[in-house]
């Protein structure tokens, strides 16, 4: 018993805290871990990257390299003379570079890679407006689902009261065993909705988890619920807003991505223009007589030659020898088989899919812009209509649950008043949801700052 008890307390230690999640806290965590918005922000880090890249070429280039080399047998000392005859070679230099002419392609590169890291820019804002949307959406349907099985259960408990009121007018000689019947059959069709309605919340929850990064088994508490006023002022404030919509970050970023394949072909075009670098060798060479790393600076003189040698002979003291040059390049491709303009031919190209892909964001933006407005009318008219109908199906189930009770209704009454309730219950709660995403929406298609359920709004950020 004792080693049980330790067990289930180990178990309970180890269960993990209730998380109470707000709208705001969702969308927060939706921008930060999901794996769209950090792939997003990988492509800004490479879109950077890049123009570093590019910046790169047109800088001085300095280099530090060093060789050793071992001649086993050398041809030309051994038919020309014993001079050639170095079989050891030791040299380090450093190698100064640097180009002064690309035909522009240092400029236009550089173009390129900082549109397309705006471009860049500007898709992660347009990725970040979607996902607060989506973040909001999951979390209302968490509590949307929620509540509809809070209805259900008020349901199946509606059910059971009024098959005790049934049993109970059969037994008083009120009701027929038909009317017993019925009822129960009602109240078991209800409970597979009940159920039903659990297993979608516990979905919806699930699903939530999933997008949020939060662990499956970790409790979450919804924190937000929406203020009906308060969605009926945002509905009423965006219905009234007729100023021009903004310029989305995707149709930012189109115009940046063509902008950048416009000058992707000064890139291409660059290859027709000749170029020319300069670059200064500072360095020493030793050709030590034996193998060994030199210690000295190199020294010529006749002292140095072995004993015996005539006054003439110059012999070195297997030191290091400075070693210097500096040239000029030119090159200018005459003739490359039709390469450069292939890729002349396929910049164009792409730059005039940039060109009508802009045009095809622009227009889908109208698009979308014109759909959210017609879908913020439509969620506007259905929420007004459900605003008295829940009160008037309460009332309505009400007046049949008594006029049966006194025996002048049917219980086919309080049925179709039941479910009536029940439906207008239902759909009331997705009047008030609809209404708010549909006001989320538009003012993401609008470029406007998106609304949260608890008020304030989303800070993502702006593009440069």
């Amino acid at each position: 018993m004792a080693v049980w008890l330790s067990c289930a307390a180990i178990a309970g230690a180890q269960t993990p805290d209730t998380l109470r999640l707000s709208a705001a806290d969702a969308v927060a965590r939706m921008l930060r871990l999901s794996d769209e918005a950090r792939i997003s922000n990988a492509q800004v880090e490479l879109a950077g990257a890049q123009i570093l890249t590019a910046r790169a070429a047109g800088l001085p280039q300095l280099r530090l390299a060093s060789t050793y080399s071992q001649v086993i047998k050398n041809a030309r000392a051994t038919v020309v003379g014993s001079v050639f005859g170095q079989s050891y070679n030791y040299n380090t230099n450093l190698l100064l570079q640097q180009s002064f002419f690309q035909g522009g392609r240092i400029v236009a590169g550089s173009q390129v890679a900082a549109r397309s890291e705006r471009a860049a820019l500007a898709s992660r804002d347009e990725l970040r407006a979607s996902l607060a949307v989506d973040a909001q959406r999951a979390y209302l349907n968490a509590i949307f689902t929620a509540r509809l099985a809070v209805i259900q259960r008020q349901n199946l408990a509606l059910a059971d009261d009024r098959l005790a009121q049934v049993e109970q007018l059969e037994r008083a000689g009120r009701s027929s065993r038909y009317d017993v019947l019925r009822a129960r059959v009602e109240r078991a069709n209800i409970e597979p909705l009940t159920l039903q309605s659990e297993n979608d919340r516990t979905l919806a929850e699930l699903e939530l988890k999933r997008l949020l990064q939060i662990p499956l088994a970790q409790p979450v508490t919804l924190t937000t619920d929406l203020a009906v006023d308060a969605i009926r002022a945002l509905a009423d404030s965006a219905a009234a807003d007729i100023s021009p919509a903004g310029v989305r970050p995707g149709v930012r970023a189109t115009e940046l991505t063509a902008s950048a394949r416009d000058a992707a072909v000064k890139v291409a075009r660059a290859d027709l223009l000749p170029t020319l670098s300069a670059s200064f060798t500072y360095g020493y060479l030793a050709l030590p007589s034996a193998n060994g790393l030199p210690d000295r600076l190199g020294r010529t003189s006749n002292a140095y030659c072995p004993a015996g040698s005539p006054s003439t002979r110059i012999c070195q003291n297997n030191g290091w020898f400075p070693d210097r040059s500096f040239g000029v390049q030119m090159s200018w491709p005459l003739f490359d088989g039709l390469r450069t303009k292939g890729a002349i031919d396929l910049a164009q190209a792409q730059a005039k899919i940039a060109d009508l892909q802009v045009q095809q964001a622009r227009e889908q933006a109208n698009v979308d812009v014109q759909r959210a407005v017609a879908e913020l009318t439509r969620a506007r008219a259905s929420f007004t209509a459900r605003s008295t109908n829940v009160s008037e199906a309460e009332e309505a189930f009400q007046l049949a649950t008594l006029r049966y009770g006194r025996g002048v209704g049917t219980q086919l009454e309080v049925s179709d008043a039941q479910l009536a309730l029940l439906t207008a219950r239902s759909t009331e709660a997705r009047a008030t949801f609809d209404l708010f995403l549909a006001v989320a929406e538009l003012a993401r298609v609008r470029a406007r700052p998106i609304p949260l359920p608890g008020g304030g709004t989303v800070a993502l950020g702006t593009s440069r």
